[in-house]
């Protein structure tokens, strides 16, 4: 009964954007709701309103009566921990505001720094949805009061999404229904189409899908970070989600059958193919925090297979050797790719690592397969460099990724990233030229395209259609200590920059993975979503006439002004 009352609400306030200030209400303006109207959205919603702090501020006693963050240095670098505040991003970065000037307003848990606890970019109020009325209550109210709005449903955010100085937050985090369902069928659909299926609610985490989807006898296509803090019902998916099982199934976009989702205008609707099929289309890869307010998301399992792993780890006291290493796998990754391998690598610290894993492999086929890489480590033993080489085998995903990636994930630091999408042709003919340009710093390869992702329709979804000739994904990136000035922050930032330009230069056609990325991309359009762009720019003026919805760098956000909250 809720819903259809806040539907009703919302369809009697009309479209009145005309007659509104081109800019967005934020808090402390005259325009924000007084604490009656706020008072009024409570008594509306099935939970008390929350007031978000940064991390830090149970360190400040005039922030939190307690004053005491002693346990807060163990707790701040666990991503579960992090994700069911309201207040705290995965990257503490995206807490703090930087204003023209340089000054930077900020929460540090070390207070030795004698920086004043301030909110940063942290909203200062919010709705803990715990449903879609809820979610309609909220969206209603800021639409009503013409509000600056983000959603939050774990934070874990590279482009600062999540969060915006002086907004009003939904929050999706509690909403954890989780429902397995073998013959799911979607919603219009003919009775005959059936999907085994796993639907998700938007603050259901990728180690809670797993567990329930292993319950099953099951598998499934999701996330991977250690400890599993991801959403399994937002971001991740509405960006695209790659997963190491990717190469075999498909990416996440490809395994949704059916959506949820809650319009500007406060409509509820289910989408997929036979209802709403643009908003389906452009929601499978157009990005977060764009078209709606997703509630929950239905994907395709899979029966469990035995996994086939390999853990390849090279040291070196030689630079030169170990780029020279690195140069030799990026060349050999379109034939792992054929012989149907994926996972993830990295270099830090001249030390190299590669996990690949292979459904239905065999010791026997891992290393026939890797004997080139292994040939060619050896023959750079006399330049210092040592091996280590583990074949693996799994009677299950789950069982791998338990094992690789349970436990507490090591995030909270300050984090901006860069990624870029490779195809073949770069990896073959110009492995040289990338490793030249990454390999003097620390990065992580994602093996999570090619395979089935490339035989997909590069037009079946809104996702970039760069993936659909990728084979690797790259990721690089900058980081700062607290305290640091935006000078210091700055310098970090141009490394990141001139990175990221060499790449695009040298792959001017590609693009990079939306989820995975920067802020400072030449022709983000286009990086991001291809010639998918102007479709997805449609969809959304269809389907959020308030323009309600708007993130850094997402569609539609180019007639906006860098903080999103006046259209140019």
């Amino acid at each position: 009964m809720k819903i259809f009352i806040v539907a009703a609400l919302l369809a009697s306030i009309k479209l009145t954007l005309a007659g509104w200030s081109n800019c967005r209400c934020t808090y402390g303006e005259d325009c924000w709701p007084t604490s009656s109207e706020f008072a009024q959205l409570e008594s509306q919603i099935s939970q008390p309103l929350i007031y978000p702090h940064p991390t830090g501020a149970v360190c400040y006693p005039i922030n939190d009566p307690s004053g005491n963050c002693s346990g807060l240095d163990v707790t701040s670098t666990d991503g579960r921990w992090r994700s069911s505040q309201p207040g705290t991003m995965e990257a503490p970065n995206w807490e703090t505001y930087m204003f023209k000037n340089g000054t930077i307003s900020a929460c540090y848990a070390n207070t030795t720094l004698g920086v004043p606890c301030t909110q940063g970019s942290v909203p200062v109020i919010g709705v803990d949805a715990r449903s879609p009325a809820d979610i309609q209550a909220a969206v209603g109210f800021a639409v009503k009061h013409n509000l600056r709005l983000v959603v939050k449903n774990t934070g874990h955010d590279y482009l600062g999404r999540s969060t915006a100085r002086g907004a009003f937050v939904v929050w999706t985090h509690n909403m954890k229904n989780i429902t397995y369902n073998a013959t799911f069928v979607p919603q219009s659909a003919p009775p005959d189409e059936t999907y085994n299926a796993l639907t998700v609610t938007a603050g259901v985490q990728w180690y809670e899908a797993y567990d329930a989807i292993q319950a099953q006898g099951r598998m499934m296509v999701g996330g991977v970070s250690v400890g599993g803090s991801v959403g399994a019902s937002g971001g991740w998916v509405l960006g695209g989600g790659h997963s190491a099982l990717s190469p075999t199934y498909g990416l996440g976009v490809d395994n949704t059958v059916e959506m949820n989702v809650v319009l500007s205008t406060g409509e509820y609707l289910t989408v997929n193919a036979y209802q709403h099929p643009d908003l389906f289309w452009a929601m499978r890869g157009g990005g977060g925090g764009t078209y709606g307010i997703l509630t929950s998301v239905t994907y395709r399992t899979y029966p469990s297979l035995p996994i086939q792993a390999a853990l390849f780890i090279a040291n070196s006291t030689s630079a030169p050797a170990m780029q020279d290493l690195f140069a030799e796998i990026l060349r050999l990754h379109p034939a792992l790719s054929d012989a149907g391998w994926a996972g993830y690598g990295g270099t830090l610290n001249n030390q190299l690592f590669l996990v690949y894993i292979k459904p239905n492999g065999t010791e026997a086929q891992a290393n026939q397969t890797f004997s080139p890489i292994l040939s060619y480590a050896q023959n750079l033993s006399s330049q210092g460099l040592s091996t280590e080489w583990y074949p693996m085998s799994y009677n299950s995903w789950y069982s791998l990724y338990t094992q690789f990636f349970s436990g507490n994930g090591q995030v909270g630091g300050n984090t901006m990233l860069g990624s870029r999408l490779l195809e073949r042709d770069a990896l073959e003919n110009h492995s040289k030229e990338l490793a030249d340009i990454l390999f003097p710093g620390g990065l992580t390869w994602n093996f999570v395209a090619g395979g089935e992702v490339s035989k997909i329709d590069p037009d079946s979804a809104g996702l970039n259609p760069a993936w659909r000739k990728a084979i690797l994904h790259v990721t690089f990136g900058i980081s700062w200590d607290f305290g640091a000035n935006a000078k210091e922050i700055q310098q970090q930032i141009e490394i990141l920059k001139a990175e990221e330009k060499a790449l695009h230069d040298l792959t001017p056609q590609s693009g990079a993975y939306f989820n995975e990325a920067s802020l400072f991309e030449e022709n983000w359009q286009y990086t991001f979503f291809g010639t998918h762009y102007p479709k997805l720019k449609a969809i959304k003026d269809k389907y959020d006439p308030y323009r309600l919805f708007v993130v850094a760098e997402g569609v539609g956000s180019e007639e906006w002004d860098g903080d999103l909250n006046c259209r140019k």
